[in-house]
C-alpha cells in the first residue's frame, strides 16, 4: 500500500514532527511496510475465531494467601525521630 506525501505530511502535523529529507523517506518506507501487515491482518480469515485473551491456555499456581511478615508498626515507629499515638511527628511547615 503506497503512502501518498500529502498523507505523510498529515501525519507528521499530527504527531507534531518535523522530518528531514531523508528522515521523511525513511518514515514513509517504514509505514509502508507497517500498512502492508495491516492489510495483511485484515486480510486473514477471523470467521468463527473467539478472541483470545492468551494464546495458550495457562492457569497460574497461587500461594496460600496468609501474613507472612507480620505486625511491625512499634519497630518502625523506633526509626522515627519523634512519635506519639503510634504516629510520626513532622514538623509544622504552614503557619
Amino acid at each position: 500500500m503506497a503512502l501518498d506525501p500529502a498523507s505523510l505530511d498529515r501525519l507528521c502535523e499530527l504527531a507534531r514532527l518535523t522530518l528531514a529529507p531523508a528522515e521523511r523517506e525513511r518514515l514513509g518506507d517504514e509505514l509502508e511496510r507497517v500498512l502492508e501487515l495491516f492489510a495483511a491482518l485484515k486480510a486473514a480469515p477471523a470467521d468463527g475465531l473467539a478472541p483470545l485473551s492468551h494464546p495458550h491456555d495457562v492457569t497460574l499456581r497461587l500461594r496460600e494467601d496468609r501474613v507472612s511478615d507480620g505486625d511491625s508498626a512499634d519497630a518502625l515507629l523506633a526509626l522515627a525521630p519523634e512519635a506519639q499515638g503510634g504516629y510520626f511527628l513532622v514538623p509544622k511547615v504552614l503557619e
